[in-house]
């Protein structure tokens, strides 16, 4: 065994989510099995609440940044002690002992992967969108079943596109696709059914389709962007 155990550093990026910043942190807190989180990042891009003081409350270090998910995911990566990067959208909770089963992928080594997800809701539509996260092609991926990486790979490919302001998550992992095995995690971590809920599950999933299906057919960042401003905002 190498005297080195590596260590994980979770990031969070945050924009007025004083509520939600609560739930994540005291999952975090609940499921973790090891002692090897070496850091909670929590990357706040300018909250006006109490998103900060409620971080720093539950035990997260705070850092702030210029507002933005992939510039405040890259800003945390930057500061970042840890081996392995561990990022995590604000409403999706990690399941019980996830950092040990990180861990464990990273020992049989695999270097970027995600869990499967669940959504805190009974909709049969969404049950089915969240079976299909655990179908290993990146069609099937997105920022919240949480990604994995070690420190090292997460720079070799310049870390996230700034230039998207949406769909920064799957622009990455396409990228990871081409030149690492992504590995999927039979456990699944529980994302916040609220947005569907607020915008409507078919019509979301809908728009979130078109942006997938423009951004195969070489639509721009700002385009993808726009679209989403349009139907979504």
């Amino acid at each position: 065994m190498s005297a080195h155990q590596p260590t994980i550093s979770i990031i969070i990026p945050v924009l007025n989510e004083e509520k939600y910043i609560k739930d994540v942190l005291f999952a975090i807190s609940n499921n973790a099995g090891s002692d090897r989180i070496k850091e909670i990042l929590v990357v706040d891009g300018g909250s006006t609440d109490h998103t900060a003081e409620n971080a720093i409350k539950y035990g997260a270090s705070v850092v702030n940044s210029k507002k933005g998910r992939a510039a405040q995911m890259n800003h945390g990566a930057t500061k970042a002690t840890g081996d392995i990067l561990y990022f995590l959208h604000v409403d999706s909770l990690p399941p019980k002992d996830f950092d040990i089963a990180i861990l464990n992928e990273i020992d049989q080594g695999f270097e970027v992967g995600c869990f499967q997800m669940r959504f805190n809701s009974n909709s049969r539509f969404l049950k089915f969108f969240a079976w299909c996260t655990r179908i290993n092609h990146q069609i099937c991926r997105g920022g919240d079943q949480s990604l994995f990486i070690t420190n090292k790979l997460f720079h070799q490919l310049n870390g996230f596109n700034e230039k998207f302001v949406i769909y920064e998550d799957n622009e990455f992992i396409q990228r990871v696709y081409k030149i690492k095995t992504f590995k999927i995690i039979s456990s699944a971590v529980t994302t916040s059914a609220r947005r569907y809920e607020e915008r409507g599950m078919v019509k979301l999933q809908y728009h979130f389709g078109m942006i997938h299906l423009k951004y195969y057919l070489g639509y721009s960042p700002s385009e993808l962007y726009k679209y989403y401003q349009k139907n979504l905002q």
